[in-house]
């Protein structure tokens, strides 16, 4: 089955064109980067070309992954309505993958794992997973630099910054520092959850921004 995964999360992004089996692997077959956050301009026309290199048109597609958070807006929004379209189009399923499971999986550890992304303004994405064969996802969660290290104890932090990795050896945490996962990891990741019945239709699919409450941000102004 021919599977495609979408990461436009990021200033930079990336499509992943992938043959997937019955089992839980799949064999990637391209990988095409997107860059500058220009991806209304260049999101539908790279699917197309990547579909046409490899001699297939969109119907052949049988699957769809895609990053549904967290990460820019604007980014989010157009992978996220592209996927829609087709998805909805072809009448196939769609696995929404977050960034920080695919950060958590990356790290290659087992056992309990804290994916940790920068957020700006002194704030860190934190998703909590125990790993085995797949991810299972504990919490995700918006916090505090400070909150982090309290969070993050009995964990493995797994995260791309270099920052808060060094905020964690201060505190004397494991940590692994990785690079960004590309879009072939969504597709890895997409397609187990494809197998285990765990999709969304396109009605239902939105971008997870994991943001503060408006409650809870009264409060702490307080």
């Amino acid at each position: 089955m021919l599977l495609l995964a979408v990461d436009s999360s990021d200033k930079n992004g990336s499509i992943a064109l992938a043959q997937c089996g019955p089992g839980d692997g799949c064999n990637l077959l391209e990988v095409v980067q997107l860059f500058g956050g220009t991806f209304s301009a260049q999101l539908v026309p790279q699917i197309a070309a990547l579909l046409g290199k490899h001699e297939f048109g969109k119907e052949d597609i049988a699957a769809f992954a895609v990053v549904s958070g967290p990460g820019s807006f604007t980014g989010l929004r157009i992978g996220l309505a592209a996927v829609k379209a087709l998805a909805e189009v072809l009448e196939k399923p769609i696995a929404a993958v977050s960034l920080l499971e695919a950060i958590a999986a990356a790290g290659g550890v087992r056992g309990r794992v804290l994916a940790a992304l920068d957020a700006g303004r002194d704030e860190v994405y934190v998703g909590e997973y125990e790993i085995e064969a797949v991810a299972h996802r504990i919490s995700e969660r918006l916090v505090t630099q400070a909150e982090l290290i309290t969070i993050a104890m009995g964990q493995t932090m797994v995260t791309l910054d270099r920052k808060l990795a060094e905020l964690a050896r201060t505190a004397r945490l494991p940590v692994e520092e990785i690079r960004r996962p590309e879009s072939v990891a969504v597709a890895t990741i997409g397609w187990k959850k494809i197998l285990s019945g765990e999709i969304v239709s396109p009605e239902i699919l939105d971008a997870n921004y994991i943001r503060r409450m408006d409650g809870e941000i009264v409060v702490k102004a307080l």
